[in-house]
């Protein structure tokens, strides 16, 4: 009773927290690392079956850098996995939907799936912000400080804000470290040298998606959230939970399947960064068995030859009579001119009609791509390498085609691509593996960040199925388009403006906090894979 006002108080009980101090059991303690174990040893006998297909030998200490650079590379994609995805079952743990150990065993699982049926579109996007001589001559000690370097800013950065419990972007650290090896890069080259940076073009492109994704989650979900209430008028959907008992069959299963959508888009995006740079790393030490896609078939050869001759004749065109050069020329011709942006001039049209003549030749000579000698790969690859990304970024450097020629250069940059860009399937197993294993550590610090600390208020059913459902849509979008974007901070923007929409308000302390990270990630990683990259380029 209230002395003053003689009513009387009722006592509302906060909402139960989940339980998230349960440890697993040996027998799913005894599966992980079986997993483990069986993931490193499919990749260690896919590596060499590989290498030994195209009788390839490497000297031990490029094989000894080789498996330190890939355990860097799917380090990165462990911690990925429990510094990302902890987002995804965050909605799921504090509804009751899902028990906390089965929310992150199950969404391993889809990770895992997701990785497994991804394109590699967004693995070659990532790629394509690196200098151009650093992609051409990854094999050498720059290309090796340039891998360890971006790898490690990107994991360094993840640990740090992670062990803060601060939801961070897998996406941009790694973006931020390799736009800092490309400055680092740029600074270091000795004067008077052609030396390409940071394609700021393609760069524009990624920061947009990585950008604007955010407040596309909040927005979204918050409009997704009003729309359900006026639409879907069951009052228990828009309640937070009273017990920790589950709720209701349909409330749990629409959550279970948002979570699993946020999963398995999760693993269909980020999982493919770490397999580009896989395949870079795979092809700077092994170049004849992963320079060149030796899976196409003989079949594919006429075709293949028959459009590298009718994209030279449209180079040729577009020469305006510059002097024939030798293929030697033509590469260094090509390579400067994209290193410079420099592309829409006479004589890079001739330098790109040699090397589409020369490739030409060398596929037909040889019948397929799949025989192109070791001696001849490593010309082979960087030709079809330089055409193709010339022939990207020709229209932005004021270069015009007629119809019938765009639709040839077209055509020939996707064939160009298939011969280059390719993923093989060990390497798709074990990015799955150290994702979906990686979801099952650590996962609780951004778990309870996102799930208490956003909002002032608990979470209801609605908030978290409208978040979710959002942020699975617009990861998979990104995907078809082979952007990369941020999983973390989509989802985290998306719980925001469903508190916003439902009235619940912010916690702005944990808002500034995600902001914070949001704005500084680029430049923190930026400057340590910089600094990294030139201490690695003096010493190794």
């Amino acid at each position: 009773m209230d002395a003053v006002s003689g009513t009387t108080d009722l006592y509302v009980p906060a909402p139960p927290k989940p339980k998230l101090d349960q440890r697993p059991g040996r027998t799913t303690v005894i599966v992980f690392f079986c997993l483990l174990a069986a993931g490193i040893g499919y990749g260690v006998h896919g590596l060499v079956t590989d290498i030994q297909s195209v009788h390839e030998t490497i000297a031990f200490g490029v094989f000894a850098l080789l498996g330190l650079a890939l355990l860097i590379a799917l380090g990165f994609e462990f911690v990925n996995g429990f510094h990302d995805t902890a987002n995804a079952v965050a909605t799921v743990i504090y509804t009751h939907s899902m028990p906390p150990l089965v929310a992150v065993i199950w969404s391993g699982a889809f990770n895992f799936l997701g990785v497994m049926v991804s394109t590699g579109a967004v693995a070659y996007g990532i790629i394509t912000l690196l200098p151009v001589e650093l992609i051409l001559q990854v094999g050498n000690t720059a290309g090796y400080a340039m891998i360890f370097s971006l790898l490690i800013a990107a994991i360094v950065w993840n640990l740090g804000t992670w062990a803060l419990g601060i939801p961070n972007s897998s996406s941009h650290a790694l973006i931020g470290s390799i736009m800092g090896v490309g400055l680092a890069n740029q600074l270091m080259a000795p004067a008077g040298q052609a030396t390409s940076g940071v394609d700021w073009s393609q760069a524009w492109n990624v920061a947009r998606a990585l950008l604007f994704s955010p407040l596309m989650g909040f927005v979204f979900a918050a409009l997704l959230l009003l729309v359900m209430k006026y639409l879907v008028r069951v009052p228990k959907l828009y309640q937070e939970p009273k017990t920790a008992a589950p709720p209701p069959w349909w409330i749990r299963g629409v959550l279970i399947l948002t979570c699993t959508g946020v999963s398995f888009a999760h693993g269909g995006n980020d999982g493919q960064k770490g397999m580009g740079l896989i395949m870079l790393i795979l092809i700077g030490a092994a170049p004849t068995a992963y320079a060149l896609n030796r899976t196409m078939t003989d079949a594919e050869t006429p075709a293949f030859v028959q459009s590298s001759l009718a994209a030279q004749h449209v180079f040729t065109t577009h020469a305006n009579g510059a002097p024939p050069m030798t293929p030697d020329t033509a590469r260094k011709t090509v390579g400067d001119a994209l290193r410079s942006k420099q592309i829409n001039k006479p004589e890079v049209f001739a330098g790109l009609g040699v090397l589409s003549g020369e490739i030409a030749k060398n596929v037909k000579n040889y019948g397929a791509v799949a025989r192109i000698p070791a001696t001849v790969t490593p010309n082979v690859r960087n030709d079809m390498y330089l055409t193709s990304d010339a022939i990207r970024l020709l229209p932005k450097a004021g270069a015009t085609f007629a119809a019938a020629e765009t639709s040839t250069l077209k055509t020939y940059a996707s064939d160009l691509n298939a011969g280059t860009r390719f993923i093989p399937l060990w390497v798709k197993v074990c990015v799955a593996i150290a994702l979906g294993l990686g979801t099952m550590v650590g996962w609780r610090r951004i778990v309870v960040t996102v799930g208490e600390r956003i909002g002032k208020q608990h979470l209801t059913y609605a908030q978290g199925a409208s978040a979710e459902i959002v942020a699975a849509a617009t990861i998979g979008a990104a995907e078809f388009y082979g952007l990369p974007v941020s999983t973390t901070h989509i989802l985290s923007s998306g719980v925001a403006g469903t508190m916003a929409a439902n009235g619940s308000g912010l916690q702005w302390s944990t808002v500034k906090s995600i902001v914070s990270a949001w704005i500084l990630t680029l430049p923190a990683a930026m400057l340590i894979a910089g600094g990294l990259y030139v201490v690695l380029r003096q010493f190794v």
